[in-house]
């Protein structure tokens, strides 16, 4: 199993909207599990954070997640996100970006009664055809 395109994507994008000297921002679903961000600024489920390079310290995506610290109203606060939690990262000035579909949770589990020890070779391997999905 490949690992998700998101965090690659994010990656992509911030630096991209950094080269162009705009301000990145990112999206983050405050209602998924392990978000740890400040609930006070938290609207209709989602908190919008300014992460230009000015603005943080310690930024971080990696594979897993999004972290850092800023400051809120002089407060520090240590940020975290699960990389799933992750809606969009874009420009503040012209809103260009990326949006994200919200990820299942777990990985959905095959078919019960199936034999994976047992092949038909007439019928065509869908697992190996290549599939897309539309990232908004």
């Amino acid at each position: 199993m490949m690992t998700s395109n998101r965090p690659y994507l994010m990656r992509a994008m911030y630096d991209w909207i950094l080269d162009n000297e705009l301000t990145p921002h990112v999206m983050i679903d405050a209602e998924m599990p392990n978000v740890e961000i400040p609930r006070q600024y938290v609207e209709d489920g989602k908190i919008i954070l300014n992460v230009a390079p000015r603005a943080v310290q310690g930024f971080l995506i990696d594979n897993d997640c999004l972290a850092f610290n800023a400051r809120f109203g002089g407060r520090p606060y240590d940020i975290y996100a699960p990389i799933n939690a992750i809606r969009a990262v874009y420009a503040a000035e012209n809103n260009e970006g990326m949006m994200f579909d919200k990820l299942p949770e777990t990985d959905p589990e095959p078919p019960k009664g199936t034999d994976d020890s047992v092949e038909d070779s007439s019928a065509p391997d869908k697992s190996k055809r290549p599939t897309l999905r539309v990232v908004k």
